[in-house]
């Protein structure tokens, strides 16, 4: 049994029921544009230098710019997020800090000790102070 609201014509009328149905496919659209948007620059975000230091108990903060010698995993070195040459290093660091206390080392956890005996070397030859980077150690909750 059918049922028609229209008469015998077959024709519906306009304006006497309500739409029910929501077009999505705009909706879609625009949240894989921007999806993919987000999957092609996420690698552009990435900011600094990834390196996992150590941890130890002491911790000092400071917001001086202080000259911080970076040394990767695969040992390359940076002066401050600057790519540069070891044999460089305490000639830049002289001229671009001239009234620093001390080198900072700051080195990847996972680094073979060989880059870091290196720098260290480079820069006591050079009669600079060092000092090393690390990380806190995690406390739970505990007194020391």
């Amino acid at each position: 049994m059918a049922l028609s609201l229209g008469g015998s014509s077959g024709k519906r009328r306009f304006g006497t029921g309500t739409l029910s149905e929501i077009n999505i496919v705009p909706l879609v659209d625009v949240v894989l544009v921007l999806l993919i948007i987000f999957m092609l620059t996420a690698h552009v975000m990435e900011f600094g230098l990834e390196v996992n230091v150590p941890q130890v108990k002491q911790v000092q903060d400071t917001a001086e710019d202080l000259p911080v010698v970076n040394i990767t995993r695969d040992g390359k070195l940076f002066l401050n997020e600057r790519l540069i040459n070891i044999n460089r290093l305490p000639d830049e660091v002289k001229s671009r800090f001239k009234d620093a206390k001390g080198v900072y080392v700051r080195a990847d956890a996972a680094t073979v000790w060989d880059p870091i005996a290196q720098v260290i070397s480079t820069l006591n030859e050079a009669k600079l102070p060092i000092k090393v980077v690390t990380k806190p150690e995690e406390t739970s909750g505990r007194g020391r």
